[in-house]
């Protein structure tokens, strides 16, 4: 008989599959003694199997390339992590085997973590995940990931670790479900990236039965178990009807009526380019540079090395808009030469722009790099600040800005919910507001966007947030100046409608996502998305929100 569950939808499509369970993770290995003289050989083994891991997982984002790439790169710094080894070699010289040490040693990082604030405690299924593989590696036994099939199937799995995301296999894996995760977790924003149908934060998932036949609509959250004939050919229809709609749409987004709303791409480096060049992304929204930095924690890139990353991405959109995001380092982006190593709470404490105002030669080279990058292009640079607070933040920025000679716009991130009530206030020292609806979200309810748990206070639809969202967009209309959206929330069709509904100048997503804003936008006016933006701020919880709107836009 046809059940329905509900998750949270994150990529969009329909997945129609039997179910396939993620392999078990490797068990905890037996505490045993070793004598002392073998205690330089398991440090011997134990080093061996991290450097293997590590490897494998630079050479699995080389592989995946673009954003997948570079946070398989932090996973694979992860497993190097020196203190983590020094604690191993301590383990093991007191007598234990080289695999429990390193189960051992990881699982005492895993507390710290799980106890250092909102997005420390979001890496733990990242730092399990390469504890798995040094294990399994050490034990000889096979690596826990994707089982292994000939046909088609939907993953089923607890949470996914972004080196089995980022190497999915979209003609076998249908879709993916877990029961962990959140909206913003490198799993949903990688899915997304790979196009792959998915949803998370469904409780209870581990207990679908293995060949049970699923149908998974990542749009809106729904797992329809054992679907009906009936139920089969309307999810099939539809998505039948968004793919004909996607081929339809073309050109710069506009709602039907031409009122012009740019699509722009979120990128972390060159290798995301092309896919954003291909969805027709007429800029870029959000380019993520810390990854540049994260290639090597100890030092600063020099200043040919990023002027040589920045200007890739530059001149791949000629006369077309790029918003650079400066270094946003700290909580679960921590660089040993930039960020305190002894913050109780890092996602409260010195990160984002704090961290550069504290290191000026970093944010100097930083701008005076991407000067030099924009030189003798017709871009239309822009560059912004994360973490913004106040006025006095912004101030200090633009100043910065000024300083290096940048020639561009400048703008602040809207990430901090103090931001948005002073959003005038901000604006009267730049030229720009671009909203990260992920982190104003988890400030705005105080819910770790990695944990599922917690997932319906991440939900971008909630009245709260739309609020925040309209109070920034109003104030940069009153100003004369622009108000994008570079979060997620910019990816889900129906709520891009209502977020230009809002006043948002621009919607930047990911580039799998921007055909279906597209298509979506080019269906309603612009006075159907303002009365859908106030029928959802009108409502008091997230579902009610949506479901709001869609009467609005549906004319019912």
């Amino acid at each position: 008989m046809e059940t329905t569950l509900r998750g949270v939808g994150v990529s969009h499509g329909v997945a129609i599959g039997e179910v396939r369970h993620m392999g078990t993770a490797v068990l905890e290995p037996p505490a045993k003694s070793i004598p002392a003289e073998e205690a330089e050989r398991e440090q011997g083994r134990a080093r061996q199997a991290v450097e293997a891991v590590a490897a494998d997982l630079v050479a699995r984002g080389n592989l995946a390339g673009g954003e997948a790439q570079h946070v398989l790169e932090a996973q694979a710094m992860m497993a190097q992590d020196p203190e983590l080894m020094s604690d191993v070699d301590r383990r093991v010289a007191v007598g234990s085997t080289a695999e429990r040490a390193v189960y051992d040693a990881f699982a005492a990082y895993r507390a710290l973590l799980a106890n250092a604030g909102e997005y420390l405690a979001g890496r733990v299924a990242d730092l399990d995940d390469v504890r798995n593989r040094i294990v399994a590696r050490l034990l000889g036994v096979p690596m826990p990931g994707v089982p292994d099939s000939d046909e088609p199937y939907v993953l089923i799995a607890r949470d996914l670790a972004p080196a089995d995301t980022a190497l999915l296999d979209p003609t076998l894996v249908l879709g993916f479900v877990t029961e962990e995760g959140g909206p913003t977790s490198h799993s949903a924003i990688l899915a997304r990236a790979l196009g792959v149908p998915a949803v998370v934060a469904l409780p209870g998932a581990g207990e679908l039965a293995e060949g049970t036949v699923v149908a998974v609509d990542g749009s809106t959250g729904e797992i329809f178990v054992d679907p009906s004939d009936e139920k089969r050919a309307e999810l099939e229809g539809a998505a039948a009807a968004r793919k004909a709609a996607l081929s339809a749409s073309t050109g710069p987004g506009a709602t039907s009526d031409g009122h012009k709303v740019p699509l722009l791409a979120n990128v972390g480096g060159p290798g995301d380019v092309p896919a954003a060049v291909e969805a027709g992304a007429e800029g870029v929204g959000l380019f993520r540079t810390e990854f540049l930095f994260l290639d090597d924690s100890k030092q600063a890139p020099s200043e040919e090395k990023q002027v040589a990353a920045y200007r890739a991405v530059l001149e791949a959109f000629p006369e077309g808009r790029v918003v650079v995001r400066v270094l946003d380092a700290g909580a679960d982006k921590p660089l040993d030469f930039l960020t305190p190593a002894d913050e109780p709470n890092p996602a409260l404490g010195v990160r984002g722009l704090r961290s550069l105002l504290d290191h000026p030669e970093v944010l100097r080279t930083q701008l005076t790099a991407l000067a030099k990058a924009a030189e003798g292009l017709p871009v239309y640079l822009e560059v912004m600040a994360p973490m913004v607070a106040d006025r006095t933040d912004a101030k200090a920025f633009a100043d910065a800005c000024r300083e290096a000679g940048l020639r561009a716009k400048f703008g602040a991130m809207v990430e901090i919910p103090s931001a948005a009530l002073r959003a005038r206030s901000v604006l009267q020292e730049v030229e720009f507001l671009s909203l990260g609806t992920n982190d104003l979200a988890q400030y705005t309810f105080a819910a770790d966007r990695q944990v599922g748990a917690v997932s319906r206070l991440q939900d971008p639809w909630q009245p709260a947030l739309l609020d925040l969202v309209a109070l920034s967009a109003d104030a940069a209309r009153a100003e004369g100046k622009s108000c994008g959206v570079c979060g997620e929330a910019a990816a889900d069709p129906l709520l891009a409608c209502v977020l230009t509904g809002l006043g948002v100048t621009s919607l930047s997503m990911g580039a799998a996502s921007i055909p279906y804003v597209r298509a979506t936008l080019a269906k309603y006016t612009l006075a159907q998305c303002e009365r859908a933006a106030n029928a959802a701020r009108a409502a008091d919880t997230a579902d009610e929100a949506r479901s709001a709107a869609q009467a609005v836009l549906s004319g019912e």
